[in-house]
């Protein structure tokens, strides 16, 4: 990509807006990657009536075509996954191999449901009437608006659009305004497939238009929607009025509980991984470490070790093992949360500086702070950034509860050798997904993901029970 201008994609075409944004490199802010153009509010209405056209038509198209759509759309995704991979790095901040693994990802997304077209199937029951034949089948939602965040500006998207389209609908998408250039990337591909004009369109702006606008319209079915609290409420007072059906992955403050009993180096790894791959800026992310007695000091020296061997730098660099935060707003945000641990009284063991870089990057030292307390702001708030703190307790019992005092519930995680202990966590841990002996930052694709209390609302995402949301039952009684 050069430094030029990206359009919007609406009812078939490219289009220009009113205004456009910078889209700049968070390892190298004098990198400048393109201008985006932005949506107006006359656009957006625009997109809405052809998606509202187009919709019926892309449903009722055959579903080895649609099938051979989503599955050229993976194929080039992963064709392309190095290539991509770096643009994405760019722009985010991730290491070129999570950049590289997120496009990747992304085509196994499409793969997955073109092959979820072929198994739409029907159910059939027999009624309590004699004579009368019940046939139970989905229908499409309709128009769905896809709202996405920047810290997986592929994989998010595709994991929303792709189950949108398998299922018959029409997309609305609007990404974020940080990471404009994946989701063009995408948009791209998508253009260049058999859709019919309106079926699917790129909507780059603020979220104040353009994603109010999806979520006030009465010509919108449905609202994906991933980011965080406050904005989801704020989506779902607006569309409340017209009832639209809305899934919202929002918040997370993860636990990753480690027990007496763990492989320390195992539980180092995973607290390594959850709380830091990524810079920290994941939903799944382990910001709470609750550590038994028995192994709290051990378990933090070396978890201190390892972070103070973390090569951090531009993410495309070779050998860095952590790229910068996304952008000004975020590395200013992460450094009042390591003040803010400070005053509350946990010790900062190392890390949470702001780090000078040949270039002007929004690098910070991974951060770790320990002998925290649960009700400390630092472990109540989403930081969204490489920070964790250590929360000492006195045996597992402690651990659970520390672990589901939160308002939050996307992952949660343990390390233990007792499966006693591992089992107990599974049933009564208070979270969507759960982990043992593994990071809380990594699902697969092909299964449910979603969360409970304030990270999540309404239908699961991914695998099969993507239909839950993307599509609407329907059931028919027939009199022989």
């Amino acid at each position: 990509m050069n430094s030029q201008t990206f359009l919007n994609w609406m009812d078939g075409r490219w289009v220009a807006g009113a205004t456009v944004v910078a889209n700049r490199n968070p390892s190298d802010t004098d990198d400048l990657i393109g201008h985006y153009a932005q949506a107006t509010s006359a656009q957006v209405q625009g997109a809405i009536g052809a998606a509202v056209i187009a919709q019926p038509v892309w449903a009722a198209t055959g579903l080895e075509k649609r099938h051979d759509v989503l599955r050229a759309i993976g194929d080039e995704l992963i064709a392309r996954s190095q290539e991509l991979g770096r643009e994405l790095s760019r722009e985010e901040g991730k290491t070129l191999a999570e950049g590289v693994g997120e496009v990747y990802r992304s085509g196994q997304f499409f793969h997955y449901f073109a092959a979820e077209v072929l198994r739409q199937l029907g159910g059939k029951a027999d009624s309590v009437r004699p004579g009368v034949e019940i046939d139970i089948q989905r229908e499409p939602l309709g128009v769905i608006g896809v709202i996405t965040p920047w810290n997986f500006p592929m994989a998010t998207a595709s994991w929303k659009i792709a189950p949108a389209l398998a299922f018959g609908n029409a997309v609305l998408f609007k990404p974020a305004n940080l990471t404009p250039g994946s989701a063009w990337a995408l948009t791209e591909i998508i253009s260049r497939q058999a859709l019919p004009a309106g079926t699917f369109n790129l909507l780059m702006g603020d979220g104040a238009s353009v994603g109010n606008a999806l979520a006030a319209s009465r010509s919108v079915n449905g609202i994906s929607f991933t980011g965080s609290v406050d904005t989801g409420r704020r989506i779902a007072a607006v569309a409340a009025p017209n009832l639209i059906k809305l899934q919202m992955e929002m918040g997370s403050k993860n636990a990753l509980v480690v027990l007496d009993d763990a492989d320390i180096d195992l539980a180092v790894e995973c607290a390594f991984q959850g709380a830091y791959s990524g810079t920290g800026q994941k939903c799944t992310a382990s910001s709470r470490l609750i550590v038994t007695h028995a192994v709290h000091r051990t378990f933090v020296e070396r978890l201190t070790a390892k972070l103070r061997s973390v090569k951090v730098g531009r993410a495309l660099d070779d050998g860095v093992q952590m790229g910068p935060v996304v952008d000004g707003r975020q590395l200013d945000q992460n450094l009042q949360y390591i003040e803010i641990g400070k005053r509350e009284g946990a010790r900062l063991v190392i890390g949470g500086e702001h780090l000078t870089q040949p270039e002007r990057a929004y690098c910070m030292s991974p951060a770790l702070f320990d002998e925290g307390r649960n009700d400390m702001q630092l472990n109540r708030d989403e930081v969204f950034g490489p920070i964790a703190c250590v929360i000492p307790v006195r045996d597992y019992d402690e651990a659970l509860t520390v672990s589901n005092d939160t308002e939050f519930g996307l992952t949660a995680g343990v390390v233990t050798q007792s499966l006693r202990h591992a089992t107990h966590f599974r049933r009564h841990a208070q979270a969507g997904c759960v982990m043992v002996n593994l990071p809380t930052a990594g699902t697969d694709y092909h299964v449910p993901f979603g969360g409970r209390k304030s990270s999540s609302y309404g239908p699961r995402e991914q695998g099969p029970n993507a239909a839950e949301f993307y599509t609407t039952l329907k059931t028919s009684y027939t009199r022989a």
